[in-house]
């Protein structure tokens, strides 16, 4: 008999910015151990917008993360009985022939392309190619189209050997299973869905001629794109003899079609139909779901099966969180968790402070990437900690905007979920949510970190007869922040404000507001929480 009982176990792996981490769950009993290994970021000092990676470091950095893992388990590799991976993305790598790389990861975060980004928006709406609007009618930098143009264009020597492009979640899939026709590849829904216009609806990808009318240079790139567009529910494939040896695996174990680590880090922070999840780190990812596909102008993607296959995905988010507290904090010479424990004391509108956090654009629902950050209400006594607080109240507010976008358009939202790394360490910013929001917030109470992608794991090893009983089994309980009615009520002042300024500020086209109401009604409002006139608040 095995180690890990009568139970099942499978391999979950989160590819990260910087690290992968490989964590084996067992059916029965939980996390069982995880590793991780590192892999370098290449920039340069010639061009702050290049992020590229190496696929040979990718695969060496998971074979050594799921050494470490198994050693952490204390368990033979022969146990494992699948493994499913989540990737960032876009993060983008063109491929020749026999699936070899013909260059570096186009790293999510690679900002080279927003030229390209611009001309794929602009060229989009002349067309009225309906698949815009399906992502927020703007085009990013960050998103697969836009990547493979910006490497056309700047590799004019290697054009002619282009057999495909992956996004990173398919391509290592891929070759974990011996892949090397591009078209038998498998692609993932979620990628291609909320990343490259792709729209099951509207016949797939954009059409070849509008591909042509943004660069000649798309040109048959469109059947380059060929292959299987799968939900995560399907086989991609089976684990190679050479991937199982580098691995320490079984051979032919399935691994089922990926996704972005956002999306599987709500299936593993126990997403249902009704809830939204805040994956908060250096920037947020918003993950919704829906019975329906119906349009939500301003978001990120409607994708069908992106995230749970039975239901429609629906991807938002802020340009900058955690990067934004980092900003703060480095102003004012201190580290910003330092900061987040000198605001507990803080309450509701007491800083007088109405922050809109542009600081890196917006992402949703104005996309706008020109933007910057504003601060309102500055005084001669106000400090680095009341500016960290104003930033959360600001997020936390922005976030208001989007799920009412959401509501506005078909998507229930009864419960939210706060994942990723922040919500673990800063209660405030949780009970900031919860009140700015008037919803109850959730925090999963453990490391969930991979969990998603074990999940699916599972589903391709037979462990679990669907996602809800897989969540039920091995999603850990959240912590509960409910809101206070003082508190709520003191944003439901506050939040009028700022919803003008957001529209009013964030468009070149909007229309003349009157904001001579916002600097007093601030400073009315922080005056009487300090003086304790508001109720269940002292000073």
């Amino acid at each position: 008999m095995s180690k890990t009982g009568s139970g099942v176990t499978v391999a979950g792996v989160d590819f990260g910015t910087l690290s992968v981490r490989v964590s084996l769950f067992h059916s029965e009993r939980g996390r069982l151990g995880s590793g991780t290994a590192e892999y370098p970021l290449h920039r340069t000092k010639s061009d702050p917008d290049h992020a590229t990676q190496s696929h040979e470091d990718h695969m060496r950095a998971l074979a050594e993360a799921t050494r470490r893992a198994l050693e952490a388990a204390g368990i033979s590799g022969s146990e494992v009985a699948a493994i499913a991976l989540d990737t960032t993305g876009s993060s983008v790598v063109p491929v020749g022939a026999g699936m070899k790389p013909l260059a570096e990861y186009y790293l999510w975060c690679d900002h080279r392309s927003w030229r390209e980004a611009a001309e794929i928006t602009a060229r989009a709406h002349e067309y009225q190619l309906p698949a815009i609007e399906w992502c927020g009618g703007v085009y990013s930098s960050e998103w697969g189209f836009s990547k493979l143009l910006h490497w056309l264009r700047h590799n004019p020597e290697r054009r002619g050997e282009l057999a495909s492009a992956f996004e990173h979640c398919d391509f290592v899939a891929a070759v974990l299973s011996g892949v090397t026709d591009a078209s038998q590849a498998a692609r993932s829904v979620c990628a291609m869905g909320h990343k490259w216009l792709w729209n099951a609806s509207l016949g797939g990808l954009p059409p070849e001629d509008f591909l042509v009318k943004v660069d000649p240079l798309l040109a048959g790139v469109r059947a380059k794109l060929d292959g299987r567009y799968l939900t995560s529910d399907k086989i991609a494939g089976h684990l190679s003899a050479y991937w199982a040896e580098q691995l320490g695996l079984p051979a032919g174990i399935p691994i089922p079609v990926g996704a972005f680590d956002a999306h599987w880090d709500a299936i593993g922070a126990g997403v249902r139909l009704g809830d939204v999840v805040n994956v908060i780190g250096t920037s947020t990812c918003i993950i919704g779901l829906s019975k329906t596909a119906q349009l939500v102008p301003g978001v990120c993607g409607v994708v069908p099966g992106s995230v749970d296959p039975q239901l429609t995905g629906i991807e938002a988010g802020l340009s900058a969180v955690g990067d934004i507290f980092e900003a703060i904090a480095r102003r004012g010479g201190k580290k910003a968790a330092d900061l987040a424990q000198g605001i507990g004391s803080h309450r509701a509108g007491e800083t007088g402070l109405l922050r809109l956090t542009w600081d890196n654009g917006d992402r949703t629902v104005l996309v706008n990437p020109e933007l910057g950050g504003v601060t309102l209400g500055w005084n001669l006594t106000h400090t680095a900690e009341d500016e960290m607080f104003a930033a959360i109240e600001g997020t936390a507010l922005h976030t208001r905007i989007i799920l009412e976008r959401m509501e506005e358009h078909g998507a229930s939202v009864e419960r939210i979920i706060n994942g990723g790394g922040i919500p673990q360490r800063n209660e405030t910013l949780n009970q900031v949510y919860a009140n700015a929001l008037n919803k109850p917030i959730l925090v999963p109470q453990g490391d969930v970190t991979s969990l998603g992608s074990a999940i699916f794991a599972f589903l391709a090893a037979g462990a679990f007869p669907s996602i809800e009983a897989a969540q039920k089994a091995m999603c850990p309980p959240h912590k509960v922040y409910e809101p206070e009615p003082h508190s709520v009520a003191t944003y439901n002042e506050i939040y009028p404000l700022y919803r003008k300024l957001y529209f009013a500020l964030g468009s070149k086209t909007s229309a003349p507001v009157s904001a001579g109401d916002i600097l007093p009604k601030l400073r009315e409002v922080a005056a009487q929480v300090r003086s304790g006139a508001r109720g269940g608040q002292t000073a």
